[in-house]
């Protein structure tokens, strides 16, 4: 069966785990399925959305369902926004502007890393709602610069990241030794060479956008130009974020700030006092640090801290549209789904990103219409059993 049909026929994202797992080199799958340290956080986050159960409301006629709703200025079609993924030139040549066009085509959002391999100016031109994730590499200077650019090119609410006060132990990427599949020279991928002639589609689009799969066109060091890809740990141990930057940020940044990485009722308090628009809850996905809260434990005391003044949204082990019925019922005013959409831009491209975003919304709607529940928007604790 060819992978256009295995696409058509994915009925969930496992499936689209699948196509990617067939699709791709061991080292590069496991640097999108894997976490930190044990995984323990990473298995978590899936099986913490499971154990929150639903108690519909029976015996209700529908028309329809509407799951428009609108987070910070952004009109999303459904409560999802894409999450920022690095490195995802490695996966597929459709680049970050395939997952743009996929975004606005599906109707959902879509937030770009500091560490994309595409200009913000051509990701921004394919994109419908367009958020920027904010890493401090290369410096003030160089931020302040990056700020203006992606101001210019459109982008209106900014997520700062802080919750990599230094790179998370990914064991797989260190077992697979991945940092010389995207550094310079030939003879450190000779390792690799079984795994990646296994895998000769993914090999060509690699060695077509090789020149630019390892810089980063958005973070200009001068003198020195775009950054490397083998400079991400060092700039991430050089970039920590605290409290005291965000008054040059925001003299910077004309729009919106949210805080990425909050895990307790006290930091989203303290976003609210610094100026701070929003607050996304998320432990990265289970990659910084492990046997830490999975986000649904941690989102009701922030929802109950800050939900009434601020937007609260979430992401971490989203999976099925059920999850983010949950999460919305549990006062997310929308959720970011990472490795969702990514398993799927990595085993189809552009393409793949557009049907797992459809496998989502579909979920979501059938989720609704079980629930007796007409729209995202009337979604409370009252559909839950706590």
């Amino acid at each position: 069966m060819s992978d256009t049909r295995r696409l058509a026929r994915a009925v969930n994202i496992a499936d689209l785990r699948r196509l990617a797992h067939r699709r791709l080199p061991r080292v590069v799958f496991d640097y999108i399925d894997g976490g930190a340290d044990g995984e323990v956080t990473l298995a978590d986050s899936t099986r913490s959305w499971d154990q929150v159960l639903f108690r519909p409301r029976q015996a209700v006629r529908l028309g329809g369902v509407d799951t428009r709703t609108t987070v910070l200025g952004s009109d999303l079609e459904a409560p999802i926004l894409l999450a920022p993924i690095g490195y995802t030139r490695l996966f597929h040549p459709d680049t970050e502007v395939g997952v743009a066009r996929a975004a606005r085509a599906t109707g959902v959002g879509y937030v770009l890393t500091s560490f994309a391999g595409s200009r913000v100016e051509d990701v921004a031109a394919a994109a419908g709602p367009l958020w920027y994730q904010l890493y401090l590499a290369g410096g003030r200077a160089v931020v302040e610069s990056t700020l203006a650019r992606v101001w210019q090119s459109g982008c209106r609410v900014l997520a700062v990241t802080i919750d990599t006060n230094a790179p998370g132990m990914r064991e797989r990427d260190v077992r697979n030794g991945s940092a010389a599949l995207v550094g310079p020279g030939f003879l450190n991928k000779i390792p690799f060479l079984p795994q990646l002639l296994g895998h000769p589609r993914w090999l060509a689009g690699f060695l077509g956008d090789r020149p630019d799969v390892m810089l980063y066109p958005n973070i200009v060091v001068p003198g020195s130009g775009p950054a490397r890809a083998t400079d991400v740990r060092t700039m991430l141990a050089d970039s920590v974020v605290d409290w005291s930057d965000l008054g040059w940020i925001r003299a910077a940044w004309p729009g919106a700030i949210v805080m990425k990485g909050v895990l307790s009722a006290d930091d989203a308090r303290r976003a609210l006092d610094e100026g701070c628009a929003g607050v996304i809850v998320s432990n990265h996905g289970g990659r910084q640090l492990d046997t830490c809260l999975p986000t649904v434990r941690a989102l009701p005391p922030i929802v109950r801290a800050v939900g009434h003044q601020m937007p609260v949204l979430v992401d971490g082990g989203i999976r099925r549209g059920a999850d983010i019925a949950k999460a919305l019922c549990m006062g997310a005013k929308a959720v970011l789904v990472g490795r969702a959409y990514a398993y799927a831009f990595a085993g189809a491209g552009q393409a793949g990103v557009a049907r797992a975003v459809e496998i989502l919304r579909t979920d979501l709607d059938r989720t609704l219409r079980l629930l007796g529940c007409p729209s995202v928007r009337e979604l409370d604790g009252s559909y839950l059993e706590v």
